[in-house]
């Protein structure tokens, strides 16, 4: 697969070590930044990858933030992207299980590096059940694009 993954200041060290991590699953990684521990603002790190799951750029996100709340809410805010906070492994699998989730957004201050790992891995490796859930999918689909049409987007 290819992965897009971001970070802000409050990610950057969580997002260095997962980079490797993912490559070391065989992925294939597209890092959109942060470069560094200095300030920076995580909407301009969410959107950039967000739009590259929309688009088709790539087959999922992970986004990382100090909390994951900021990277979430803004990642949720491109059409087309189902991002998930996620802290442990049961919502890691249900998430993508249940939700298709296509954006992982998780708190690099709050997760040591091997559990944010192991929640990594599970989510990628956890399939999209369909269903009963691909309905409830298409129905949030369904009202992004009345939403699009709505604005003129």
């Amino acid at each position: 697969m290819r992965i897009a993954l971001g970070a802000d200041h409050g990610g950057f060290r969580l997002k260095e070590i997962l980079k490797a991590y993912v490559q070391s699953l065989g992925h294939e990684v597209i890092d959109v930044g942060t470069t560094s521990e200095d300030a920076v603002d995580y909407p301009d790190y969410a959107f950039p990858v967000a739009e590259m799951v929309a688009r088709g750029e790539v087959d999922r996100g992970i986004l990382l933030c100090g909390t994951g709340i900021g990277m979430a809410i803004a990642a949720n805010k491109v059409p087309g992207v189902r991002a998930a906070l996620v802290h442990d492994l049961f919502s890691a699998r249900a998430t993508r299980a249940h939700n298709d989730a296509n954006v992982l957004t998780m708190g690099g201050r709050l997760l040591g590096s091997d559990l944010a790992k192991e929640i990594v891995r599970v989510w990628l490796e956890t399939p999209f059940e369909g269903g009963r859930h691909a309905r409830r999918i298409e129905k949030i689909a369904a009202r992004e694009a009345r939403s699009e049409g709505a604005t003129g987007r």
